[in-house]
């Protein structure tokens, strides 16, 4: 997926657990657990923490919470979409 998109800089990251050496060498970032109540504010601050203006979500329920709260997001210049929307 990564090398279908067209953005400049693309971080990757998830939820599930990662080998620290993927985390450790930037590759990769934890990504806070949909399951946890304050998972969209978590996404939020990450977003804004790392200056990520957009969210690719692959997992179903990601998908869910993002875009239910697409217009939070918006407010902050960031754009939620469903991956597999998107790319193909």
């Amino acid at each position: 997926m990564k090398n279908a998109l067209s953005e400049d800089e693309v971080i990757l990251g998830d939820y599930v657990e990662l080998p620290d050496v993927l985390v450790q060498s930037g590759k990769v970032i934890n990504l806070p657990n949909p399951r946890n109540a304050a998972y969209t504010h978590q996404m939020l601050a990450l977003c804004l923490d790392k200056a990520i203006n957009k969210i690719h979500a692959l997992r179903e329920d990601e998908k869910e919470l993002l875009l239910n709260a697409k217009q939070l997001f918006q407010e902050y210049d960031i754009q939620i979409e469903a991956a597999d929307d998107k790319i193909q």
